[in-house]
């Protein structure tokens, strides 16, 4: 693997290695917002998209995060079609195990079967003979759940797996999973706002397990000054949605970055995001934010 270049914007935060394997930097970019409105079909600008994820790596993003079901299928393509033949030290996690009936619509499927169907159209779609980090996108409820982080074990003995990760879990989901295999992240919803996954943070934290949170900026109200957000960024001048972002790169050593956006303005603010330091009175007026 290649070195970090630690002059790049997104290495300001530092890195985080995964499961002993992979080294990325904290800063990564989360690839749902390059599809269609509702996650559904093409882009509105497909050659910005892949401007995006072009300059992304040019910013210091090492680790891209995308699934099947964006699209569906359409942020695995696209990411092949700019990015393709990969840059050494480049991770790109994708999830599995969610279908997509229309926009906005998303229905667990955990069945083992399907999941074996849908990483053999990541690895097609991505032109990759195996996923680094493969992640469980949610449990299904009418399959076992062991049943369905089984199959991903196999799948990880069969070669088409080297690290496995799982998504929107409980303690209970967590400690499942970790009786079948090591797990080397987690991706729960968490942000200023909502950090109803405290306790899977703090676990991750503690056994060294990269924790990705979803919704970063709750999808669009952490990028409006108001109250101590918008204080905040005064003070530095800077975006609420910087401030969102140190926020939570500060919260915990364990916390795997991932905001997404559509356009290249918006991912150069983002990744500058890494190089914030928040005070501890910064910290303290941002705790109260979600009482």
């Amino acid at each position: 693997m290649t070195t970090q270049d630690t002059t790049a914007p997104a290495a300001a935060a530092g890195t985080i290695t995964l499961s002993g394997e992979f080294t990325v930097n904290r800063m990564g970019y989360g690839a749902m917002r390059i599809t269609g409105p509702g996650i559904w079909g093409e882009p509105r600008d497909r050659d910005e998209a892949k401007r995006v994820l072009r300059r992304a790596l040019d910013l210091g993003v090492d680790f891209i995060d995308t699934a099947d079901a964006y699209g569906p299928d359409t942020s695995e393509n696209i990411i092949a079609e700019a990015l393709y033949p990969y840059p050494s030290g480049l991770v790109i996690a994708t999830k599995g195990g969610q279908t997509r009936p229309g926009p906005d619509d998303w229905v667990p499927n955990g069945r083992p079967d399907y999941l074996r169907k849908a990483i053999d159209g990541s690895l097609k779609r991505l032109r990759l003979d195996h996923i680094d980090l493969y992640q469980l996108h949610r449990p299904d409820r009418t399959v076992p759940y062991a049943e369905s982080v089984g199959t991903l074990v196999d799948l990880k003995n069969e070669g088409k797996i080297r690290l496995i990760g799982i998504s929107n879990v409980t303690m209970d989901q967590l400690a499942i999973a970790q009786s079948l295999t090591p797990v080397a992240s987690v991706q729960n919803r968490y942000n200023l706002e909502d950090r109803g996954s405290e306790d899977v943070l703090q676990s991750c934290q503690a056994q060294g397990i990269a924790f990705i949170p979803w919704g970063p900026l709750a999808a669009g109200p952490l990028t409006t000054s108001r109250g101590a957000l918008g204080q905040v960024a005064k003070e530095h001048g800077v975006t609420p949605a910087q401030v969102a972002l140190a926020w939570l790169l500060q919260r915990s050593p364990a916390m795997l970055v991932i905001p997404g956006t559509s356009r290249v303005s918006h991912l150069e603010e983002n990744a500058a995001a890494a190089a914030l330091q928040l005070t501890p009175d910064d910290v303290a007026q941002l705790d109260d934010i979600a009482g």
